[in-house]
């Protein structure tokens, strides 16, 4: 997608209601880091694809697991944000590894859905594969048409945020009662 901003929303979402398992910044922030990719090609005029090498899920995992494994000394300053937010946060290297390649994959299988230039599966070029074809009938009701409008996937990415943001005042919320049963008690 050639706007980041849009996969704030599934990455926000599925990382709020998996933050015991995610590191929540690191799943978010690897959106961004993919993405230099398609903002190399374009400035340097490269004249291939925007989405190469690092929009596979091959490398797309090298640099999920790099960007965790670089986040890691950032840890407690992700964890000083998160304290901004009323998030607790609790993180290993291992935590922000997978969930640096957990989160460009998301990023790649959304880009998946709208963009024809993505090569998932790179090495092996047929990206069309059943599994594919499946995920994309459950979005466009067509079972050969193998991307859906770049319109309607932003349409989906911003009902995740707005499904993020509701996760999220209700994680302050039960945040907050459970606070005053322990004041109480």
């Amino acid at each position: 997608m050639p706007f980041t901003p849009y996969h704030f929303g599934p990455n926000g979402c599925l990382g709020l209601v998996f933050r015991k398992w995610i590191d929540v910044p690191v799943f978010i922030l690897v959106n961004v880091i993919v993405d230099i990719e398609v903002l190399m090609v374009m400035v340097l005029g490269l004249g291939w694809p925007p989405h190469r090498y690092c929009h596979t899920l091959l490398i797309g995992a090298v640099v999920g697991m790099l960007s965790g494994v670089a986040a890691y000394p950032l840890r407690n300053f992700f964890k000083k944000i998160m304290h901004i937010f009323r998030l607790s946060y609790e993180t290993s290297l291992w935590k922000m590894v997978v969930s640096g390649i957990l989160g460009v994959w998301l990023h790649v299988l959304i880009d998946g859905l709208c963009h024809n230039d993505l090569r998932i599966f790179w090495p092996n070029t047929d990206w069309r594969l059943a599994l594919w074809a499946i995920i994309t009938y459950v979005f466009t009701g067509n079972i050969y048409q193998h991307h859906i409008s770049v319109k309607l996937l932003k349409m989906i990415c911003i009902a995740f945020f707005i499904v993020a943001f509701i996760v999220y005042i209700l994680i302050l919320q039960i945040s907050k009662k459970i606070v005053a049963e322990n004041k109480i008690g």
